[in-house]
């Protein structure tokens, strides 16, 4: 009844405006509900689900300067903490998308330089180690893990050092790729990576995004550049919509509250790939995650404590020619769906449930871990 009363109440404010009741009712019908959080006396740099459970990964900082990695199983009225592992360096990042299924490996860079992987049921001891940088390990991801992405298991870390390095945990100590700056180069910190593209065997790139707002997107099959381009501000965040397809959509989000959405299915020789920026949060937009269950539809993680829900639509036509023939591509539509605010600090880590739509786990730096519930999400 209460709903009813509002809507004629903008029905007669203006019948004609069908864009804005679309907009109204979307945000009526889907919510972000917090539904369960937990206060922790360290800072909370990250969360991943764990694939196929109810339970997920926090990893951060002790104020003493020992790294911190706990694991959460949801209860009817709490998250209780069922594994707890304090490490000798802080932990930054983690990623379980290198590892199979059956072990469920955490992957997880820290201050120090070191990339490891650990065995959550025996956490005392890295199942792999590696000094993997010179400096602090910022950001990671993984492909070839989990049954997503063809191709063999491989890791990324992206560090201050300014360099970029793709891990095999088959194979001890070496990468089996590093991207460096040139020596005339300046080293820039390298705050996101990404992988995509792995839709075969042979076929893969990763993105990365640096602190002067360069984004470049490097093949491994040919150990190239593929494509490079600068946003003007910081690159906190980078996703792929997917990592196991040809390349279809690249988000980027950066420090004064944009974010950029590429269409990257077609490269023009000198226009490169179409984008559409959207300003959100009105604060740094500390990362990105698309929804597992639709490629459209990402969450974009805010530094007044805020989380955005948003839609991309695809033009009528994703190509067209110009005068020389040339095929290029078209750029979409971003809508906003819903938004909330979970706190007063920034949001640090985002993660999805990969086997429960609409499930997903957030930390922010006010040293809390929230389990959210977003609404009617099929229906998008």
């Amino acid at each position: 009844m209460h709903v009813a009363l509002e809507l004629c109440k903008f029905l007669r404010w203006d019948r004609k405006n069908s864009f804005a009741l679309k907009q109204w009712y979307q945000r009526r019908v889907r919510e972000i509900i917090a539904h369960l959080e937990k206060s922790l006396d360290y800072t909370v740099f990250d969360v991943r689900w764990i694939p196929c459970s109810a339970r997920f990964v926090a990893v951060g900082s002790h104020a003493r300067g020992t790294g911190a990695l706990q694991v959460f199983e949801m209860g009817q009225k709490e998250l209780i903490c069922s594994k707890k592992y304090e490490k000798k360096d802080e932990i930054k990042c983690c990623t379980f998308g290198a590892t199979a299924l059956q072990d469920r490996h955490l992957a997880t860079g820290n201050f120090k330089g070191k990339m490891e992987t650990w065995d959550l049921e025996k956490g005392d001891l890295p199942v792999y180690s590696v000094k993997a940088h010179s400096e602090i390990i910022n950001c990671i991801d993984g492909v070839g893990g989990l049954g997503i992405g063809l191709g063999a298991p491989e890791i990324v870390t992206g560090s201050r050092d300014g360099t970029v390095k793709v891990w095999d945990v088959r194979q001890e100590h070496d990468p089996v790729a590093a991207m460096q700056p040139k020596e005339s180069e300046a080293k820039r910190d390298c705050w996101a990576v990404a992988f995509g593209n792995t839709y075969t065997e042979a076929e893969r790139v990763v993105a990365a995004g640096y602190d002067n707002g360069d984004i470049k997107l490097f093949d491994l099959r040919n150990m190239s550049v593929r494509w490079e381009t600068n946003v003007k501000n910081g690159v906190c965040g980078l996703q792929f919509d997917r990592k196991d397809i040809l390349m279809n959509k690249l988000v980027a989000t950066t420090l004064e509250g944009k974010f950029h959405t590429y269409d990257v299915r077609v490269e023009h020789p000198k226009k490169g790939y179409p984008s559409v920026v959207e300003k959100a949060h009105k604060s740094t937009i500390w990362g990105v995650r698309h929804l597992p269950q639709n490629r459209d539809v990402y969450m974009t993680l805010g530094g007044n404590g805020s989380l955005c829900l948003w839609k991309y639509n695809y033009p009528s036509e994703r190509t067209k020619q110009d005068g020389d023939g040339v095929d290029y591509g078209i750029a979409g539509t971003v809508e906003q769906i819903q938004n909330v605010i979970l706190g007063s600090q920034p949001i640090s880590g985002f993660d999805w449930s990969p086997d429960k739509e609409g499930l997903c786990v957030s930390s922010g730096f006010d040293q809390t871990v929230r389990v959210c519930i977003v609404t009617r999400l099929k229906s998008l």
